[in-house]
């Protein structure tokens, strides 16, 4: 069992070094820490040229993690994914090739551009942690986390993720432009002797191991909680079904989301103890895609985003 002063120190180093590729976006990065420490996957939403290839690449090099990419496309098949059996003529026996599944940090760029059955694919990999060919269960990589990317504002030819299947991401986070010191450190990092726009991660040094972050991750799933804070996080989650403005609230799947957040939020700050103000940190990335708004707040304007936020106020948390 790891202390609290190792465990600050992990997840700092782990930024530290993240932040040796990434310019700013140092939020994105905790929420990304969090999730991974949580046993959870995320959904990355920005415009394209953000940097979410590039700080999966970074955060996979950090802990000497595999790292694999999937560009999804309308062509891409379900065994493109998961990997498929195939006979070998020579050894007159059947293969099993592995797909980019099997590994420890997938980044699943533009999964809106394949269609349902695909990504249906890559979503039972998610829950299972583990893939079935031809009756044979084959255990992906531990830590298995799953990047998936989406772009917002483009819709054509795309298939968007039901709230069936976008309930399966722990956190949604949102990558918003940077700030302008922060772009223009970017702009500066990246064309100083330079030729064109390839990735770079040289400069992030390889600082844990795999077998690190499982222990992190088995400290913060045996955090005890107490139950005024489980409550607080059922209270939370349970206030969406019946507020006004939104149309479809969260299922008992945003408590749990809330609650395994929350712990890790008290691992990476070195706590064994998780408070109200962990809920409330972790609530806009754990619930902003488990509720849908009504038709009318879309027609003006309203944001996930900004009702969740209400909701926070409104809803008394344990002050002991």
């Amino acid at each position: 069992m790891q202390n609290a002063q190792d465990m600050t120190q992990i997840t700092q180093t782990i930024q530290s070094e993240i932040s040796n590729a990434v310019i700013g976006q140092t939020q994105v990065v905790e929420q990304i820490i969090i999730a991974l420490i949580a046993s959870g996957h995320v959904l990355l939403e920005g415009v394209p040229g953000l940097g979410k290839t590039l700080m999966v690449q970074a955060l996979a090099k950090t802990f000497s993690g595999d790292f694999s990419r999937i560009q999804f496309t309308p062509d891409l098949m379900p065994s493109d994914v998961t990997g498929h059996i195939l006979y070998d003529m020579k050894s007159e026996t059947f293969k099993v090739r592995k797909g980019p599944v099997f590994t420890n940090l997938l980044l699943a760029d533009e999964i809106n551009r394949a269609p349902a059955k695909t990504q249906a694919a890559l979503l039972e990999v998610m829950q299972e942690q583990q893939v079935t060919l031809e009756g044979r269960s084959m255990a992906v990589g531990h830590p298995f986390m799953v990047l998936a990317t989406q772009n917002p504002i483009e819709h054509e030819g795309t298939y968007p993720l039901p709230e069936a299947q976008l309930d399966r991401f722990l956190f949604k986070i949102l990558i918003d432009y940077p700030q302008d010191k922060e772009e223009l450190a970017l702009v500066q990092h990246t064309t100083d002797h330079k030729a064109g726009d390839k990735l770079d991660v040289s400069r992030v040094a390889r600082c844990v191991q795999p077998e690190t972050i499982l222990k992190l991750q088995k400290q913060a799933a045996a955090l005890q909680v107490d139950e005024q804070v489980v409550q607080y996080a059922v209270n939370v989650a349970r206030s969406t079904r019946s507020w006004n403005g939104i149309a479809i609230g969260s299922g008992p799947r945003g408590g749990i989301a809330l609650v395994r957040a929350a712990r890790a939020r008290a691992v990476m700050y070195g706590r064994d103890y998780i408070t109200p103000d962990d809920i409330k940190e972790v609530t806009l990335p754990a619930m902003r895609h488990r509720i849908v708004l009504s038709p009318e707040m879309e027609l003006e304007g309203m944001h996930s985003d900004r009702i969740l936020e209400n909701i926070l106020d409104k809803v008394s948390a344990p002050r002991h």
